[in-house]
């Protein structure tokens, strides 16, 4: 990859969660159904670890069952348990822990009970960091919060906080205001194969009409390459046309103001001023509700 920087590899547990019609869990591990070819592939706690360690990642991620929403107490928390028995496993398994750190995830859907024991059984296993796993899959932004407000609290202050699968403006703020310390998402590069762009006032949909003689950047206040070089009537007309460097360009964009907004969310905590800095934005961008 030439990305000199810190890289994070998940551990599929989403995928076994999104691909429910392909997949079969059992105690041992996962089977998976190809979409492809219909061949069979068998993941386990072992497997996973065996694959990340060889991908070299700095962070990797115990393998978890992701639970859907809604799902019944019993199957939340038969889930939960076998997620923690998993993460045990991956531990045992794990052995290039002098170069890769290894995070626990947090599961137990949307009860209470079962959050708080997941953290208080994998803060046994003294993981180097803990990730929330198994929200943000589609309950409404509510249930969202408060399972957030409840979960961070819980987890040790002395270790990196991870909220998985996390990327709308609004649920970084949320994070931050948790004291999540990270965070990912597909988001910024999928809408960016929609013709979508985040700007510091909402949504741009560049591929709409309205913009077929726009010559103004994306984002006026942005200080990216596409911003600096394009205007948005020409990566609509990329975009129209299938031209891939629309959507390299809107990606490019929609990452750097991701990055430039949680550059400005650490500057308002060092200010004590990130709920003012999260009502004006909440404001400016759109949202009806804080």
């Amino acid at each position: 990859m030439n990305w000199d920087r810190p890289i994070l590899t998940d551990c599929g547990g989403f995928q076994v969660f999104s691909l429910s019609d392909l997949r079969t869990i059992t105690e041992e591990g996962v089977e998976f159904k190809s979409h492809l070819d219909g061949s069979k592939h068998f993941f386990s706690p072992e497997k996973v670890m065996e694959i990340e360690e060889a991908l070299g990642a700095d962070i990797i991620m115990s393998f978890d069952e992701c639970c859907p929403y809604p799902s019944t107490y019993e199957y939340t928390k038969n889930s939960m348990e076998r997620t923690t028995r998993w993460a045990v496993r991956c531990k045992e398994a794990h052995k290039n822990t002098e170069e890769q750190a290894l995070f626990g995830i947090i599961q137990g859907g949307f009860y209470e009970d079962l959050r708080k024991k997941s953290v208080e059984d994998l803060i046994k296993l003294d993981f180097p960091g803990y990730a929330i796993g198994g929200i943000s899959v589609g309950e409404p932004k509510e249930e969202f919060i408060k399972i957030l407000n409840f979960t961070a609290p819980l987890m040790p202050k002395n270790k990196p906080r991870y909220l998985m699968g996390v990327g709308t403006p609004d649920y970084l703020i949320e994070a931050a205001i948790a004291g999540i310390d990270m965070c990912d998402c597909v988001l910024p590069t999928r809408i960016a194969r929609n013709g979508t762009a985040m700007t510091w006032n909402g949504k741009v949909v560049v591929r709409n009409a309205t913009y077929e003689r726009d010559w103004g950047p994306l984002d006026k206040e942005c200080d990216c390459y596409t911003c600096k070089n394009y205007s948005r009537a020409y990566i609509r007309h990329l975009i129209k046309v299938n031209e891939i460097l629309g959507v390299r360009l809107l990606s490019i964009h929609n990452l750097r103001f991701l990055t430039k907004l949680m550059e400005r969310v650490r500057i308002e905590i060092e200010r004590d001023n990130l709920l003012n800095f999260k009502k004006d934005f909440y404001k400016k961008y759109g949202y009806t509700k804080e």
